[in-house]
């Protein structure tokens, strides 16, 4: 699993042998060939770009072309024991309704984002007055997907606010894990694993 992004591979080190899964955003399906092979997990994708979609295809798997602001109601409910959304709740155009939607098709969710109040983006803003362009954020600010720019403790406000629990918590500083302590500003990158409250 060494060949995962580092935040997928926090994902598939703690999603247990045997679970099913549905991963949104799932790309060219890169985690779930990992689950699949290493730990014998069900795992199904939904994607948006077609050409994501043939490339996983290709590895033999179940990917199905959909968007998560619209084709998650799709699913029944606890169809699945994880859903996971990684490096998409901010590119969606209502993030609340999507992680509701994830925690009633499975009881917990992985979701990562990018921490848009990490202290070089600050720093970039306070500076330059401009939107920044980060190693996590690579593209200018009319090029990006990322339509809500969210924060760890505008995620942690949300996920309090609508009585969601959080089963555990990973920051990443660039691709080393960083404490809690301060992951407001220190953290690039979050991944939460919430459930049903």
């Amino acid at each position: 699993m060494s060949a995962l992004r580092p935040d997928l591979a926090i994902i598939a080190g703690a999603v247990p042998t045997g679970a099913r899964v549905l991963d949104i955003g799932c790309g060219d399906g890169a985690l779930m060939a990992a689950l699949r092979a290493n730990k014998g997990v069900d795992a199904r994708g939904l994607e948006i770009d077609g050409a994501a979609i043939e490339v996983a295809m290709a590895q033999g798997l179940s990917v199905v072309q959909g968007d998560a602001d619209r084709d998650l109601a799709d699913y029944p409910d606890d169809a699945f024991d994880y859903a996971i959304l990684s490096q998409t709740l901010q590119t969606t155009q209502r993030p609340d309704r999507v992680v509701g939607e994830l925690l009633r098709i499975a009881p917990r969710a992985f979701v990562s984002f990018p921490n848009f109040a990490h202290w070089r983006v600050r720093l970039s803003l306070l500076w330059s007055g401009r939107m920044p362009v980060t190693r996590l954020l690579p593209v200018a600010w009319y090029e990006t997907p990322n339509i809500h720019h969210v924060t760890v403790s505008d995620f942690r406000e949300l996920v309090r606010a609508r009585g969601i629990g959080v089963e555990a918590a990973w920051y990443l500083s660039g691709d080393r894990p960083t404490s809690d302590a301060a992951a407001a500003w220190r953290a690039e990158h979050a991944i939460f694993l919430i459930s049903r409250g």
